[in-house]
C-alpha cells in the first residue's frame, strides 16, 4: 500500500530547544563537525488504493490544517513512498 509522508520543521526564524541539546550533546560526544541541528516531524498516512492527484491535495490539506501549527511550523514536504 502506498503512504504519503508529510515532513514538519520548526520555522527557521524561530528557536528549536531540542536541536540545540542535540547539536551541543553531538559536539561534547566527538561529532563536532555537525552543527544547527533542527528536529522536526515526520507523519505517515498509509492509502488504501491509488494515490491520485485529489488524495494529493487532500493530504496537503491535512498537513497545512491539522498536522502542523502554521505560527511556528512550515510543512516542508508531501511525498508518496510505495507506489507502484
Amino acid at each position: 500500500m502506498p503512504t504519503i509522508v508529510v515532513e514538519v520543521m520548526p520555522k527557521a526564524e524561530l528557536l528549536d530547544p531540542q536541536g540545540k541539546a542535540t547539536s551541543g550533546a553531538l559536539a561534547r560526544l566527538g561529532h563536532g563537525k555537525f552543527h544547527d541541528v533542527r528536529i522536526g516531524k515526520r507523519f505517515e498516512l498509509v492509502v488504501d488504493g491509488e494515490v491520485t492527484d485529489e488524495v494529493l491535495e487532500e493530504a496537503r490539506r491535512v498537513a497545512d490544517e491539522i498536522l502542523s501549527n502554521s505560527v511556528i511550523e512550515d510543512v516542508v514536504a508531501v511525498t508518496v513512498e510505495g507506489a507502484e
